[in-house]
């Protein structure tokens, strides 16, 4: 679809399950020449119905009468997709003790991290036999594309 074919989203404009327009559309054995007759709408807004999915009310409840379905079955649904996350541990050392004391620097480590777009997940202490720990583990994760 080029640009110039592209119609500009409306404020009433409502989002259309643009395949089922088509398969109910072949389930009646009509051109989309047909559905408008059907449905008292020109054809080119049927073309721009199927091919970008996007329809006044008017239209919409139009085609709903034509086919003889409730306007709510031909609203889009978006799929829900499940994000794959990809995952890193940053070891932080630091001394903890009776005569050590410091804290890594936490927020340069994930400032860093953070332009790589890695965002911060969890922090871990581990502790060592004697309650005592010397670093401490950030858990980091991004959006595998």
């Amino acid at each position: 679809m080029t640009i110039a074919t592209r119609r500009v989203q409306q404020a009433g404009d409502m989002r259309i399950n643009a395949k089922l327009v088509s398969e109910l559309r072949g389930r009646h054995a009509w051109s989309q020449d047909e559905l408008a007759t059907a449905a008292g709408l020109n054809l080119r807004t049927v073309q721009r119905i199927e091919a970008l999915g996007t329809a006044s009310l008017q239209s919409a409840k139009a085609i709903a009468s034509a086919f003889d379905v409730a306007l709510d079955d031909l609203k889009f649904i978006p799929e829900k997709t499940m994000s794959r996350y990809e995952y890193k541990t940053v070891v932080l050392p630091f001394r903890f003790g009776i005569f050590k004391q410091g804290l890594p620097d936490i927020q340069s480590a994930l400032t860093k991290e953070g332009r790589e777009g890695w965002r911060f997940r969890q922090l871990v202490l581990p502790s060592s036999d004697w309650g005592k720990s010397d670093s401490m583990i950030a858990i980091l994760e991004r959006i595998v594309e």
